[in-house]
């Protein structure tokens, strides 16, 4: 039996020596000298790859899910959508969750580009952040911030309906939409955004890119920016040069129109992401 072994041993060797690298044959060597060390190792190689398709399998789902919430912001009004998260308040975890995943995919966040902004002009203007998701902008400046979102998980954060907000009217002077234009009655948060702004109060809006690219069923922004202007605003700057969205500056009109004009706006499609 002894004698077997070793003649097997010898033979794998002198397979090895023949046609495998030098640290396959070193493999070989310590396969023999200590196989329950071999065994580990093969062991512990097949639980890597077992908790590596786990983690790629839990991404997926975690990926469909937020796609799936991602959609039903975009399809339901804002009221909808917080009797949909106050219901279960983990199903907002599961979907910041995801939206920081694609955000990880952007060179450059529009939330940094507002607080770059901001930093720009006086410390004493008073901000509304509609859709604050994590808070980022309150962090990120110095300002008086009021952070609004449909589920609240930082003290700082205010949960509402974003087309009814707590605050007074024109009490704050500048407005903030960082990407969060996603309800079917988007054109009620900017109403609400022109009421609780002062006379010559900033309305700064991020959107992506693609809901404005009228060649791919997007909006025109033209007809955007018009609307805007038809609520009470003059339209002051637009920024195309990012690839992934656009920004909007406008300013409220010190002079409103007395009569309430019915709005053309335009329908804003849905930012559905693609599987990955």
């Amino acid at each position: 039996m002894e004698s077997s072994k070793k003649l097997n041993g010898a033979k794998r060797r002198h397979t090895a020596s023949n046609g495998n690298s030098k640290a396959e044959r070193v493999n070989i060597i310590e396969e023999e000298q200590n196989p329950k060390a071999s065994k580990r190792r093969k062991s512990e190689g097949l639980v890597s790859k077992s908790s590596s398709f786990l983690d790629k399998m839990k991404a997926k789902l975690s990926g469909g899910h937020f796609r799936m919430l991602n959609e039903k912001l975009y399809t339901c009004t804002g009221e909808e959508a917080l009797e949909y998260f106050n219901d279960d308040p983990t199903l907002f975890d599961a979907y910041h969750a995801g939206y920081q995943e694609q955000m990880s995919h952007w060179p450059e966040l529009p939330v940094n580009i507002i607080i770059k902004w901001l930093k720009d002009h006086s410390l004493s203007l008073v901000v509304a952040d509609f859709g604050c998701g994590d808070a980022r902008l309150a962090k990120g400046v110095k300002n008086k911030v009021f952070s609004f979102d449909l589920i609240s998980n930082d003290p700082s954060v205010i949960s509402c309906d974003m087309s009814n907000t707590p605050l007074g009217s024109s009490s704050v002077d500048v407005a903030v939409f960082c990407l969060s234009l996603m309800g079917t009655n988007f054109p009620s948060y900017l109403n609400e955004a022109h009421r609780i702004l002062r006379p010559r109060g900033w309305l700064l809006i991020a959107e992506v890119k693609s809901r404005f690219d009228s060649n791919t069923g997007g909006a025109d922004p033209k007809k955007f920016t018009k609307a805007v202007c038809d609520l009470g605003f003059t339209s002051v700057a637009k920024d195309y040069s990012n690839k992934m969205f656009i920004l909007f500056y406008f300013k409220k009109k010190v002079e409103q129109n007395s009569k309430n004009k019915d709005i053309d706006w335009p329908e804003l499609k849905p930012c559905l992401y693609k599987r990955r």
